[in-house]
């Protein structure tokens, strides 16, 4: 009853997202520019084709796309629109071609904002820049279909209290389509699911279970209270939620950074009856995937063997 998800980029399939960077786009005349970008745009939207049938193909149910799948569109300097830079239509005619196939092959489509992104930033101009970022995440996710745009509670400056104040002003000025799709994801360091849950239950913001983070930064909660909690908090939508390893084990050093694979005792029991998504955040990519999906679907069969 699981919808496992892959996150951003393949290992063993040829598909590739490209990049772009303002240093090298700032050196352009303003056509070349143009066209630069619209042919990553392009190319970027048949990745997205070719990633949502890939997905299918190997029963991945989800794919989490890079947030710079449009890059440096707020950029300050070389920020754009796709209309700008897509002037045959081409690419938003390819993200359309993308957004249909994911409908009709079952694959959900999410995006995680990068770490610059802080609705609750005690600067302005970061929380402006935040907010600007958001809504251009949403305007392409409205385009392709993907109905989750996961973030973190951000920093802590001024203490827990002041920053989840700070950070419901943050949410409470995006708008309808970003509040659509917004979603909320405790941390590792900074915000458990104790912090972030009461303000999602205010706000009507689903809550993104990352278990992995939660064991790092425990919170007195149990995993099945937390995962009960956020269940709800999608009010009938299917819940999304994260599965990570620590790569050195949980015995060894930091249990922060990602391993290659996952664990699957690292796999909460209780979640296998769920209706979920569950992104997969290793470093093998499609292979930790289809590693953990054969490995708990094996489970089954061995315990039958077992009683028998």
């Amino acid at each position: 009853m699981v919808r496992w998800g892959l996150c951003c980029q393949f290992l063993d399939a040829p598909i590739k997202f490209r990049s772009a960077t303002h240093r090298y786009v700032s050196t352009l005349a303003p056509k070349a520019r143009r066209e630069y970008l619209g042919a990553i745009a392009r190319d970027n939207a048949g990745a997205l084709v070719a990633a949502v049938r890939h997905c299918h193909a190997l029963g991945i149910g989800a794919f989490r796309i890079n947030s710079q799948v449009l890059p440096l569109g707020t950029h300050p300097v070389s920020g754009y629109s796709l209309d700008r830079i897509d002037r045959s239509g081409e690419a938003r005619r390819t993200f359309l071609e993308a957004a249909e196939l994911a409908k009709q092959l079952d694959v959900r489509l999410s995006f995680h904002p990068d770490q610059f992104v802080v609705l609750n930033s005690e600067r302005d101009a970061v929380v402006a820049s935040s907010l600007q970022e958001v809504e251009f995440q949403a305007e392409i996710a409205e385009l392709i279909g993907a109905d989750v745009i996961v973030l973190h509670g951000g920093g802590a400056a001024g203490g827990k209290e002041a920053a989840l104040a700070r950070l419901a002003r943050g949410v409470e000025r995006l708008s309808r389509r970003a509040r659509a799709r917004l979603a909320l994801e405790n941390d590792d360091r900074m915000f458990a699911p104790a912090d972030l849950l009461p303000l999602c239950e205010r706000l009507g913001v689903p809550f993104v279970y990352d278990v992995h983070h939660h064991r790092c930064n425990g919170d007195g909660l149990s995993e099945r209270a937390v995962t009960a909690r956020a269940v709800a908090s999608w009010s009938g939508r299917q819940p999304y939620f994260h599965i990570s390893s620590p790569r050195e084990g949980w015995s060894g050093g930091d249990p922060r950074p990602h391993a290659d694979y996952i664990d699957p005792a690292d796999v909460p029991k209780g979640w296998a009856t769920l209706d979920l998504t569950v992104d997969v955040e290793a470093k093998a990519k499609e292979r930790a995937v289809l590693a953990l999906m054969a490995q708990l679907s094996a489970r089954p069969a061995r315990r039958r063997a077992a009683r028998r």
